[in-house]
């Protein structure tokens, strides 16, 4: 019978890791690796699945926040070192331990990036934001005009210092985006140290300092150069386009790689938009509603007639109800409802990514008066979170 057990020390954590990368495919971590990883892990925040004595699965979660449609900031849980042992696979492992974790998070919500797209709905977590990798030919890439801030690069050190700070005092600007945690920061500075070309650029504007970037170049087998920016984090407009200058114009680049929300408007700024070419489009926010009534009361909607949604749950039935969505906010009704939903696909839906009509043209759904159900859940912005965990 499998055990779910909450970890409490070093030797737990690292037998946690091991079993998860072994998971991935991977061997167990150096005693240099483990000095780097320990960090990451929270008190009560790791799980693992037992069988005897032996641990068999694990998961894990890391407190952060979460900015939701409309502007507001809640706690959320941010999901990771997910994996079941390979002789212990399909024998509801996995299942416990989704439900453990789910049922004792402290936090209205949780977030991952799923390895395979098939696993994660049965435990109600929905696809409901999407990134855009982008490819641009750097040696024809002119963006008019000049900047209107400066930017200056940053030593190692300095980086490791400021970053936090500075992603800190910037904050969650788009539905989707998330907090950083300290672990995140130690893994960070871990990968940069592991690759010596990696440069950060930091952005000044007359406020002082509000955005950055980092980035590495590597050079193919036909010395071709490829800029690959791995984080780019702005408060405005003037120093998103300020960034995109200097990238534009580093010398001995060919061409430049990043991922961007759906909605980016980069093509435009080059003099010719063809130089920014979408080389795919992946999944990215998988989201789980574990308080379903906190969060549908979290976020703003749009103008329409109120919309009656009926929510099922079969791992937390406390969030299985009818719910009244309008304008002015989110009840709990016994009315009738106009569309009935699993909460995997409320998720879905929740940052407007998807909409109701699209679920029930699939046959995913069941539902009438879906321009009202599209029209209130409709969003300004496409989600994006630009931060891996």
């Amino acid at each position: 019978m499998t055990d779910i057990r909450v970890l409490h020390d070093e030797a737990q954590f690292r037998a946690h890791t091991t079993v998860f990368r072994r998971a991935m495919h991977m061997g167990p971590p150096s005693d240099d690796d483990w000095k780097v990883v320990l960090p990451s892990y929270e008190p009560e925040r790791a799980l693992a699945a037992f069988d005897g004595d032996e641990m068999i699965g694990t998961t894990q979660s890391y407190g952060s926040s979460l900015m939701v449609p409309g502007g507001a900031v809640v706690p959320h849980a941010a999901i990771s070192r997910v994996g079941v042992r390979a002789d212990y696979t399909r024998r509801g492992v996995l299942t416990a331990l989704m439900r453990e974790q789910l049922s004792k998070l402290p936090d209205p919500v949780a977030t991952l990036r799923a390895s395979e797209g098939r696993i994660y709905g049965r435990f109600g977590y929905g696809l409901a934001g999407r990134w855009r990798t982008v490819e641009i030919d750097a040696k024809r890439a002119v963006i008019p005009g000049a900047m209107t801030g400066r930017v200056r690069m940053l030593g190692q050190d300095e980086a490791d210092k400021l970053l936090p700070e500075l992603h800190e005092s910037i904050g969650l600007t788009r539905p989707g985006h998330i907090g950083r945690w300290q672990g995140w920061w130690v893994r960070a500075r871990d990968r940069k140290s592991s690759a010596e070309n990696t440069v950060t650029v930091v952005h000044s504007g007359p406020d002082g300092d509000d955005g950055f970037i980092t980035y590495k170049v590597s050079t193919d087998k036909d010395w071709k150069h490829k800029m690959s920016i791995e984080d780019f984090v702005c408060a405005n407009e003037d120093a998103w386009r300020d960034l995109w200058i200097y990238v534009s114009r580093v010398d001995l680049v060919d061409q430049i790689e990043v991922d961007v929300a759906l909605d980016d408007p980069v093509s435009w700024l080059f003099e010719d938009p063809r130089v920014v070419h979408t080389k795919d489009i992946f999944d990215e926010i998988w989201l789980r509603l574990v308080d379903v009534p906190r969060m549908l009361a979290a976020r703003t909607y749009g103008p329409a007639e109120p919309v009656v949604i009926e929510v099922r749950d079969t791992l937390l039935p406390a969030n299985d109800g009818r719910y009244r969505v309008s304008p002015d906010g989110v009840e709990r009704v016994e009315d009738q409802p106009d569309i009935t939903i699993p909460v995997d696909l409320l998720g879905a839906v929740y940052f407007g990514d998807t909409t109701f009509s699209q679920l029930v043209a699939t046959k995913r759904i069941e539902g009438t008066r879906l321009s009202d159900a599209d029209a209130l859940f409709a969003v300004p912005r496409k989600p994006f979170c630009g931060t891996f965990f």
